[in-house]
């Protein structure tokens, strides 16, 4: 059988082989041209069944060619008997055949009383006649699924037959597709048929067999077999095929193996020429060619970027692109997947928010703290998926801001200026210069961003993630120190005690040098300053000493201990349990988790719908295990922990930030001049972003919005300066994570190729119930303090990981430490020096690491400027 890809029934006769790119001998092509040439062919035959196609064939045939009516009658007997078919079988078929087999080996112990008789695939039973209508097999036939809609069937048979002196050739195209009951392994409509049966002293009918399927799988020629009106088009569609035929020699290859199915096809209007495709995958992510920036489609060329010469024109157009969209924004919301999206980018943007809600705090005093970045990303996140161009971005926090936020708070505290006044005044000038922007259709700049820009602005954000969920999980060692000095052997001497005592009466002489006082258990040891260590019950200590009552309380802990003022003794003090190791194990676990069940859609375990399925809740089944290791060992690994009180992290500030009063009139002037920093920090931040989410190769149905989303992100800044809470951009990693847990693909898929990418599932529901979930989260705090840190840590690295995946920068950063006979076929180093590719790929790293550079220096403020 033939979809896309030969499959063939194995030597046992119980199972189908792998799909493989059909190899052809040469001669059974030349048969095959033959037998086009002088067999029989009815083009538009009108015929209902299949007992009427035969006869009509057999009539044909005996006009041409003396054809004896015996020989006919048995033809036509030989044709219409019942074919053996092999069927895909379920796992439970299986199983109950294995089970049954010793039934059926001996045929009195069967309870149908006689064994059933084997025939082999493609052969005919021996009595049971073609049935007109499909049998419940083909029906119940699971290879269904495999079948594209609209696709009908093909039927190709060839023979040895001992009663024909010559071969009996015909080619057959119906006017319609019609249903030949049970002669289809799976009930389809059929419209060709090919028929060969010859005397057995030729050898060559299955091969001649195989390359008419071959022809009839191939896209050029099934156009030729619609259009054919004479036997001329056909001769002349196959020459067309032999001449893009590639010949292997033989000797340097072996002709039984079987040659696996490429991962991707030419689209049939480029295959007469040698030129790769445009759109060839240049890496992992599927980044469209340099060539595609030309092209009509792009979002860089098209519509949404164009001027209109009008204020505020692009922005209308934008609102009337997507209105129309508006209701199915929701309804398309209503599939499995998106409540995996959900899950994960909440948990996603809960680490976040916590992340970046800390460093705030830090930075401004707690002007901004976690319940403030939990607050914001909840409403700005709200309201921007509910009215946004792309409601696929997720807005949050972002480094560079960050940054920002931390050079204004030192500005404010060395010029005795009020922080969150100052802060006001920047982002009323920043909304108003976003407005201009949207005004005057300044998005169409965005035009002008290159590959070499979305690349390094990509990677940049991507290496955040990673060098930050990596710095977090190394500061684990100074919270919980690893026990370097633990020795298993020293365990006697390891104990930690409370002492009440002034620090001038904790020390006692002996014979043995001042003893340190301890409350010990009768057995345990005191250890005195030279190291010697003496039991309790030693005789040799003073009366004194062993008659000492104990200064601490039974059963005080440390923190009990801290509280009532003393302090601990003892050389276990310090000792905790290896958190930090758990840590680590749960943090590398969670990433590989994530990375193999992501991958798992791709593996053969399973039946397909179980592997998407898997494969959808990827993130959240790897958090799932890992926080069941982490309950089940019992650790104090650290937490997540969520504000659950409603108010200000600084008691000193107010949800209203009030625009005079603290500073100075003219601060609200001064305001401007780092207002348009952070204007060109916010376009840039949101355009690339917006720019990288709207690619060609995601297959958007539904449009971008560029002036819509930068409006958007302008009015929010007034709300969010007023209220005292965080800035929002669109986050670069997390928005392509959301576009990732989104992606369509195909239900059916021919065997050996993998299933179509469709596009991403546009919608508004999953970003809205991300927010709403961040907004209840302060009252979902007894639930998700039981969520390990780390394991969050591991979805970032995740994250951060498969971001960097998508870009082509780190396929050709792998081609700098590859030979060149080793390396990929690539497209373009087909048409590109290695020389320039190399040249190009060191810039970007170059340019890359002065941004890392400037970003982790204080002369980040001039970060946008640099992109």
């Amino acid at each position: 059988r033939w979809i896309t890809f030969e499959e063939k029934v194995e030597d046992s006769g119980e199972r189908w082989s792998v799909p493989h790119v059909p190899a052809l001998f040469l001669h059974s092509l030349f048969q095959l041209r033959t037998c086009l040439q002088k067999g029989t062919m009815l083009l538009d035959l009108d015929a209902a069944s299949f007992k009427e196609i035969i006869d009509k064939a057999l009539s044909e045939h005996s006009e041409e060619e003396e054809l004896q009516p015996a020989q006919r009658e048995r033809l036509a007997a030989l044709l219409l008997l019942q074919p053996r078919h092999q069927p895909t079988k379920s796992l439970l078929q299986l199983l109950t055949e294995l089970c049954l087999s010793p039934c059926r080996s001996r045929s009195h112990d069967c309870p149908t009383g006689n064994p059933s008789t084997a025939t082999s695939p493609g052969q005919s039973e021996p009595s049971a006649q073609l049935s007109k209508t499909p049998l419940k097999e083909q029906l119940r036939n699971r290879f269904r699924k495999k079948v594209p809609r609209g696709a009908e069937a093909a039927h190709v048979a060839v023979g040895e037959v001992e009663f024909l002196e010559k071969p009996f050739t015909a080619f057959i195209r119906l006017r319609r597709g019609v249903s030949l009951g049970s002669l289809a392994e799976v009930a389809l409509p059929s419209r060709f048929l090919f028929i060969l049966l010859g005397p057995p002293k030729v050898k060559a009918y299955h091969e001649v067999g195989r390359a008419m399927a071959t022809l009839l799988m191939d896209e050029l020629f099934q156009r030729v077999a619609w259009q054919a009106d004479h036997r001329e088009d056909l001769i002349t569609g196959m020459e067309m095929f032999l001449d893009e035929l590639i010949v292997l020699p033989p000797g340097k290859w072996d002709p039984s193996a079987r040659i696996p199915p490429p991962s991707s096809l030419p689209p049939p209007r480029r295959r007469t020429t040698t030129d790769p495709p445009d759109q060839q995958s240049h890496g992992n992510g599927d980044m469209a060619g340099a060539g595609d920036r030309a092209s009509p489609g792009h979002p860089h060329t098209g519509e949404e970027l164009e001027r209109t010469g009008r204020l505020f024109g692009g922005l209308l157009r934008d609102i009337r692109r997507k209105a129309p969209w508006y209701g199915s924004d929701f309804s398309d919301a209503l599939h499995p997947q998106c409540l995996s999206a959900v899950l994960y980018i909440y948990l996603a943007t809960v680490t976040n928010a916590i992340t970046f809600g800390g460093m705030l705090g830090d930075a401004t005093a707690n002007m901004q703290g976690v319940l403030e970045s939990f607050l914001g990303t909840a409403f700005a996140g709200f309201i921007f998926c509910l009215f946004s161009g792309q409601p696929l971005t997720i807005l949050s926090s972002t480094g560079p801001v960050l940054v920002f936020e931390r050079l204004l708070f030192s500005f404010s505290q060395d010029h005795s200026l009020d922080y969150l006044e100052f802060r006001l005044w920047i982002g009323l000038w920043v909304a108003f210069f976003g407005v201009v922007l949207v005004a005057t259709e300044a998005s169409h700049l965005v035009r002008y961003f290159t590959r070499f820009t979305e690349e390094g602005f990509c990677a940049l954000i991507s290496l955040i993630f990673i060098y930050d969920s990596l710095k977090k999980m190394l500061s684990l060692a100074d919270t919980f120190p690893i026990n370097w000095q633990y020795r298993l052997d020293n365990v006697t001497s390891y104990s930690c005690t409370c002492n009440l005592s002034s620090p001038g009466n904790d020390t006692l002489s002996s014979p043995l040098g001042p003893l340190q006082v301890q409350p010990l258990r009768p057995g345990r040891w005191m250890t005195g300053w030279d190291g010697h260590k003496v039991s309790t019950h030693d005789s040799s200590l003073s009366p004194v000493l062993s008659l000492q009552p104990p200064t601490t309380p039974v059963g005080l802990s440390r923190t009990q201990c801290l509280d009532r003022g003393g302090h601990l003794l003892g050389p276990s003090c310090q000792y905790v349990p290896d958190v930090t190791l758990i840590s680590f194990l749960l943090f590398g676990g969670t990433f590989l988790s994530c990375a193999a069940l992501k991958h798992f859609r791709s593996t053969r375990y399973f039946p397909v719908g179980v592997r998407k399925l898997v494969s959808d809740f990827a993130v959240i089944l790897a958090i799932l295990a890992s926080c069941a290791v982490d309950a089940i060992l019992g650790l104090e690994t650290p937490k997540l922990l969520v504000p659950s009180e409603l108010k200000p992290t600084n008691p000193a500030r107010g949800w209203i930030i009030f625009p005079f009063g603290a500073n100075p009139w003219w601060v609200c002037l001064v305001a401007a001049v780092p207002a348009i920093l952070v204007t060109i920090l916010i376009f840039m931040d949101q355009q690339i972003t917006a720019v990288i989410l709207n690619r060609r190769e995601y297959k958007l149905q539904k449009g971008a919005g560029f002036h819509l989303d930068l409006l958007c992100v302008s009015l929010l800044m007034v709300v969010t300066s007023v209220t005292g809470l965080p800035w929002y951009v669109s986050a670069t990693v997390i928005s392509l994570a959301h576009m990732e847990s989104l992606r369509k693909e195909s239900e059916t898929s021919a065997p050996g190729e993998p299933p179509e990418f469709l596009g991403i599932r546009e919608q508004r529901l999953t970003g809205l119930a991300v927010f709403v979930l961040m907004g209840v989260s302060v009252f979902m705090a007894p639930v998700l303090k039981h969520i390990p840190m780390p394991v969050l840590y591991g979805v970032f690295l995740h994250m951060g990981v498969a971001a960097l995946n998508s870009i082509q920068l780190l396929d050709r950063t792998r081609l700098l430490l590859i030979p060149a006979k080793h390396q990929p076929d690539l497209a373009y180093l087909r048409h590109v020096p290695l020389r320039r590719v190399h040249l190009y790929t060191i810039a970007q790293l170059l340019c890359l690491a002065l941004l890392w550079v400037l970003k982790s220096t204080t002369a980040a403020i001039i970060f946008p400027v640099m992109v």
